[in-house]
């Protein structure tokens, strides 16, 4: 757990992906098009990719799709990540966290 927790701390938007998911893609583009540059881990393109998963699983998370982290807090997946979209409230976390 130590790995995530320093790595999601250390960074101020951080992404945990899988390669061929969609709506990976998708919420990556919207961070992108939004200025903020996210560090993204496709979990299974990584060597330790099945470590940090079960990390990510012992820390509450579903890493079967996307896990965001924003300023060090998890925000959860694309539902989650959209809605704050959606309700406006996405730009002003990231402006908080240094990501912009």
């Amino acid at each position: 757990m130590e790995r995530v927790t320093k790595t999601v701390c250390e960074k101020p938007l951080v992404l945990f992906t899988r390669s061929s998911c969609c709506m990976c893609h998708s919420i990556k583009l919207l961070f992108i098009q939004s200025g903020a540059n996210p560090t993204v881990y496709e979990l299974d393109n990584i060597p330790q990719g099945r470590e940090v998963e079960q990390e990510l699983l012992r820390l509450g998370c579903t890493p079967t799709g996307l896990v965001v982290f924003i300023g060090g807090e998890l925000v959860g997946g694309a539902n989650e990540t959209l809605s704050l979209h959606v309700r406006r409230e996405l730009q002003p976390m990231l402006e908080r966290a240094g990501a912009l």
